[in-house]
């Protein structure tokens, strides 16, 4: 054996390891990957280790280039083990060999020669035979990874197998440290995220690899690669993937000498014609076969957490399916099951789902009205859309069997345009041309209906073209299109707002061109309120109070005492604004009435938190004119409007011989609901329209409320490529699936002299993670989830037997409630072989949280007491 402090080279002057002629050199290697919760130890951890010996020697140098090199690298003594101890019973390891798991030909390649061509302290090329499994070639790039190192310090651009990424040098004292920027590494294969920040995944990597250097040859480099994910709504559901390498010099002896050749390309040529160039960074490879469907999708089941669970499961299988075997599990599914299997199949978003959608649909159909509108609803919360499926929703040149169906396209078209401008593809062409159908829409028809749907697929585009659009319609004499601009304008990001664009509000909020419809004007008050108000905005509001009708005089009462004690953003120049007497005092802020406004918390965690609002807002007879209940997430910055029904009625004076208030004289009857969920407006459901319409419903109300959206819904997905410098791929997919069913309905009995308008919130959500790294011969993975089932109902009982009216809105207890609150966390590890050995780790927990009242304001409560005279 040589004296290995006499055999190094010296750095000074060289730009990288340099390794002499006719020695060997040889190296101990070990790689361990392991899996668990962010916060887990290395001993309770899914994982393996892999070591080997290594043998390192010079091939060729350019006599020009001490630092161009050819070196040649033999693995040899291969051993695959646990990451921590284990009992026989619960090591998959346990009685292996290298070869059985490996398998004879697997372990003749990876034991086979390979080339790395050294330039300047970067592996330049990679040489193997053509013929090796992609899982092999990983490994052995893993190994040169570690061989890729500059004497001095410096910022550079690095290929190596985790890509072609940012590099960091700090050289002291005979070490040099090596951090990789991981978010800037660029690989072939990607991934996506959803693009609600809310629903979404984060994530925090780290890569460092400390190699020390005795006179300017690597003695040791020992690297340590970190990737956390977590879930942006629960941190707590994160996963963990720690992949550690070892390089350590054990000895030099006497080795072969360099060969002859003028270039790298000849010499490898030279020696063996089977050496190719493959390159540096990661190839992929698939080796686990897709999930089977699974057929938990009846209507019966979309309250419980089994299915969004099999929702997800089922979007996993499609994405891996081709379209003729989508359109078997289509044309194989129940009648009842079948709209959901439309929703996963149409959120898997792959072009072979889409096709298959596509082909399956027919438009031109009316009576295919549930699965048409379920397809295009999909598509409008679709996580990663891309200009394909634009295209293919622009049915609406074809022919379309459904009224309802044409609306739906152009509004889903409208959300779809947003998600795709988001990800800076606003130029796209198809973008382009349909961002010009919308915004050209509403002025090129007369049909109310037609503009109407226009005006929402711009509301669902937020297009900063539409703001003049929207400022425009605001001040028209037809109050649909005026709530649809004043709720759209309120979306937008407060610094599109312009000075001119207040004004308009404004004129509308106090009337100084026409007289409008007190929900208008509710509308318009909510937009001045959200758009950072001035101190004369603000106070104008206030000093129109005890000028208003009488429900909107106590809205707007109502609507003040909520931003104030909801510490709204408005909160503080309305302070300041009613300072001033003459806009506050007792003769303003005294006024009675039914209307409300009210805002509370839902839920409040560390890392996230929900709130609610109910606004409602009744004519002078007492009749609904407008229910408006939202709920808002917030994480991290974010926000996201998760849901907003709206109720409203018109024109039901005739019904109790009670006069209409200012400007509503001519409305004709009409009750309806529109949906926003997720921050995607749905085509909205009327209940009746007209007199006629309204006396026959009447007499066959059911009492049962009408489904406004019911169905399953892709919330979060995220799909990550992960490629360790080990050589190893993990491969991180976090999916969140909710079950929804949102009902509503408006029921009145003259007989009784009452009316009833209820909304029902069902839901179940899951959310899971998986994580796996899987090699062709062995896989490891963790699957962290949490799933959870609620409702949330209120009903509004509105006694027109006495003047004034009783209106309480509550289900029981004058509150909205909320059912008993399932929820279940769970942790699984595994590793397996492809011989089914197996190992499964399972940790959770269930709970029943008690049903919970979000309360309202007060005279609410006094009015319920009434209406159930009872001694609450």
């Amino acid at each position: 054996m040589i004296d290995m402090q006499r055999e190094v080279i010296d750095c000074a002057g060289a730009a990288g390891p340099r390794l002499n002629n006719d020695r060997l050199y040889k190296f101990s290697y070990t790689t361990e990957v392991l899996v668990d919760r962010a916060k887990g130890s290395k001993d309770g951890s899914a994982g393996y280790r892999i070591s080997s010996d290594v043998d390192v020697n010079l091939v060729w140098r350019d006599p020009s280039s001490k630092d161009d090199q050819l070196i040649q690298l033999v693995i040899s003594n291969v051993k695959i083990k646990n990451v921590a101890p284990r009992s026989a019973k619960k090591n998959i390891f346990h009685g292996a060999t290298t070869q059985s798991l490996l398998g004879e030909k697997k372990l003749a390649a990876l034991e086979r020669p390979f080339m790395v061509h050294l330039k300047n302290g970067k592996v330049s090329s990679f040489y193997c035979y053509k013929a090796e499994p992609a899982s092999i070639k990983n490994l052995k790039r893993g190994v040169a990874s570690l061989l890729q190192v500059q004497c001095r310090s410096g910022k550079v651009i690095e290929n190596d197998v985790s890509g072609r990424c940012t590099v960091e040098y700090k050289a002291a004292q005979g070490q040099v440290t090596r951090t990789k920027a991981l978010e800037t590494c660029k690989t072939a294969e990607t991934g996506f995220t959803t693009y609600i920040q809310v629903l979404g995944v984060s994530g925090e990597s780290s890569s460092v690899t400390v190699f020390t250097l005795e006179d300017g040859f690597i003695k040791s480099a020992i690297a340590k690669e970190t990737h956390i994910l977590a879930v942006n709504a629960r941190r707590t559901t994160a996963a963990k993937i720690v992949s550690r390498q070892s390089l350590t010099l054990v000895a030099i002896e006497a080795g072969p000498f360099e060969a002859a050749g003028k270039n790298v390309a000849s010499v490898v040529k030279s020696l063996d014609e089977k050496l190719f160039a493959v390159g540096v960074t990661l190839l992929f490879f698939l080796s686990f076969p897709f999930l089977s469907v699974q057929k938990q999708f009846e209507p019966d089941s979309l309250s419980k957490a089994i299915a969004p669970r099999s929702f997800l499961a089922l979007i996993q299988s499609i994405r891996k399916a081709s379209k003729d075997e989508i359109l078997q599990v289509l044309k194989r599914s129940s009648k009842t099951a079948l709209p959901q299997v439309v929703d996963a199949v149409t959120s898997s978003q792959t072009p072979d789902s889409l096709d298959a959608m596509l082909q399956f649909l027919n438009f031109a159909d009316p009576k295919g009205l549930v699965l048409q509108e379920r397809f295009l609803y999909a598509c409008g919360f679709a996580s990663h859309p891309n200009e394909r499926m634009l295209q293919a929703l622009d049915i609406s040149k074809g022919k379309i069997g459904s009224k309802d169906i044409k609306e739906s396209v152009v509004i889903i078209m409208g959300a779809i345009v947003h998600k795709l401008c988001q990800k800076g593809g606003c130029e796209l062409p198809t973008v382009v041309e349909v961002k010009k159908m919308i915004l050209e829409g509403p002025d090129s028809t007369q049909v109310v209906s037609d503009i109407q749907m226009y005006l929402l697929a711009l509301k669902n585009s937020l297009l900063p073209e539409a703001i003049p659009l929207f400022s425009k319609y605001a001040e028209s004499e037809v109050g649909a299109y005026c709530t649809i601009s004043l709720t759209a304008l309120q979306r937008y990001d407060v610094a599109l707002i312009t000075d001119e664009v207040k004004q308009t509000v404004n004129r509308v909020y106090h009337q100084n061109r026409r007289v409008y419809e007190k929900n208008v004007r509710a509308a318009a008050a909510d937009v001045v309120f959200s758009s950072n108000p001035s101190y004369m905005e603000v106070k104008n509001v206030l000093l129109s109070i005890g000028n208003l009708p009488k429900e909107l005089n106590k809205y707007m009462l109502s609507k003040v005492k909520d931003i104030l004690h909801f510490e709204m953003p408005a909160s503080k120049i309305l302070r300041q604004a009613m300072k001033d007497m003459i806009s506050h005092n007792y003769d303003r802020f005294s006024k009675v009435g039914s209307s409300s406004a009210f805002s509370g918390f839902m839920a409040r965690t560390a890392d996230a938190t929900t709130t609610y609002s109910l606004d409602i807002l009744y004519s002078g007879s007492g009749v609904l004119r407008r229910s408006n209940m939202n709920i808002y997430g917030a994480s991290n910055g974010a926000l996201l409007h998760g849901l907003q029904v709206a109720i409203e009625a018109q024109g039901m004076e005739s019904l109790i011989a009670a006069k209409p208030d200012e400007g509503e004289e001519d409305l004709e009857s009409f009750a309806g609901m529109s949906a926003l969920l997720f921050d995607v407006q749905l085509r909205p459901v009327t209940f009746f329209k007209g007199y006629s319409d309204l006396m026959s419903k009447m007499f066959s109300m059911s009492g049962e409320p009408m489904n406004v959206v019911k169905g399953l819904i892709l919330l979060t997905d995220h799909s990550q490529v992960i490629q360790l410098q080990s050589g190893l791929k993990a491969n991180a997919e976090f999916q969140g699936g909710l079950a929804i069913d949102i009902s509503g309905g408006m029921e009145v009995s003259l007989w009784y002299r009452e009316s009833k308008t209820s909304v029902n919130n069902r839901g179940a959500m899951v959310v899971t993670g998986n994580v796996t790294v899987d090699m062709d011969f062995v896989r490891t993975g963790m699957e962290v989830s949490f799933e959870t089932e609620a409702s949330l109902d209120f009903i509004t009982t509105v006694q027109f037997s006495e003047y004034p009216f009783l209106v309480c809105m509550a289900k029981t207890n004058c509150s909205l409630v909320n059912s008993t609150l399932y929820f279940h966390e769970s942790l699984t590890k595994y590793e397996s072989l492809p011989s089914g050995k197996s190992y499964v780790s399972r940790r959770g927990h269930k709970q029943l949280l008690p049903g919970s009242e979000f309360p309202l304001h007060q005279e609410n409560s006094n009015m319920c007491k009434r209406v159930f005279d009872s001694d609450w």
